[in-house]
């Protein structure tokens, strides 16, 4: 790995505070910056640098890594006063990580390529564990000479790296993960709820499940959180509420149906409306408690004759 590069970070939350650490465990030289100063100076301590603005970030590093909420805050640190883009030159690299609209990825790479920069959209799926642990799933959208330059870059964050197409291809298949993994939580949620209030321990049915062909991910890495009704956030519910905001603007572009995506849409937007939407996004299943007029947390088994 060359790690000669030094990189930039900009957007330490949940998500990139760990791959700022990892990225100073496999050696790099990396400047960060972020709206939470406990956060920069967290990163300092370790190693890193502080950042002052996105411009200078972006003026004294090779590469520029960005892990943002969404399109507007994306623009915001590329395009808006004392933005990444005033450094703009041939040879520099620009990975944002975040999950934002296709046309927005598509629209930033055209800019970075007009000065002879690259830019890649390379949103991810795996939550703080994978981010904590350096195996999340990186799905890559842009030229094929930037994804390889950035590959061993990529390597120090993720486990499944995959180079899905041009610019803005990251993005689409980061909607349709995002699909998959909302009806997921739903569909588990409501299984969850269903046996639990029929009078089968939920512990036993997730046993079951994660034993067949509906074995999952989601419940193998967010069961404690049903089991236990907290949810602390490792993806916030408002988050996933973008990603399918992204999901649904892209079907509508392309006239798809995506009716159960809509569906669980709806849910999490009532679920936001209940005060959940900094949640986890498996916080989803109280909203089908409310329904039930049932907690899993109020389960006991009962003694069988």
């Amino acid at each position: 790995m060359d790690n000669e590069l030094s990189l930039g970070l900009i957007g330490l939350g949940i998500m990139g505070r760990p791959m700022a650490r990892n990225l100073l465990k496999a050696g790099y030289r990396l400047t960060v910056l972020d709206i939470d100063a406990a956060a920069v100076a967290a990163l300092t301590a370790e190693g890193a640098r502080a950042g002052t603005t996105p411009a200078e970030v972006a003026a004294s590093t090779d590469v520029l890594i960005t892990m943002l909420p969404d399109s507007p805050e994306v623009r915001e640190v590329y395009l808006g006063p004392d933005g990444a883009f005033e450094a703009l030159r041939p040879g520099w690299l620009a990975i944002d990580m975040s999950s934002i609209a296709p046309s927005t990825a598509r629209e930033l790479a055209e800019r970075a390529s007009a000065s002879g920069a690259e830019m890649l959209d390379a949103p991810v799926s795996g939550g703080d564990k994978g981010a904590i642990a350096g195996t999340l799933s990186i799905m890559v959208g842009g030229s094929v000479a930037a994804y390889e330059r950035a590959l061993p870059i990529l390597q120090a964050l993720g486990k499944t790296i995959v180079h899905c197409g041009a610019a803005g291809a990251g993005q689409v298949v980061k909607a349709c993960n995002q699909v998959v993994v909302a009806v997921v939580i739903e569909a588990v949620s409501e299984a969850l709820v269903l046996g639990a209030k029929a009078g089968v321990d939920p512990q036993r049915i997730a046993d079951v499940l994660q034993g067949g062909l509906a074995s999952t991910r989601v419940l193998e890495m967010r069961r404690d959180n049903f089991m236990s009704g907290r949810f602390e956030p490792g993806f916030r519910i408002r988050l996933h509420l973008k990603d399918l905001r992204n999901a649904l603007d892209l079907a509508r572009e392309t006239n798809v149906a995506l009716p159960a995506a809509a569906q669980v849409e709806q849910l999490m937007r009532a679920a936001a409306a209940a005060g959940r939407a900094d949640y986890d996004h498996s916080g989803l299943i109280t909203l089908l408690e409310d329904l039930a007029g049932f907690r899993l947390t109020d389960f006991r088994a009962e003694t069988q004759s």
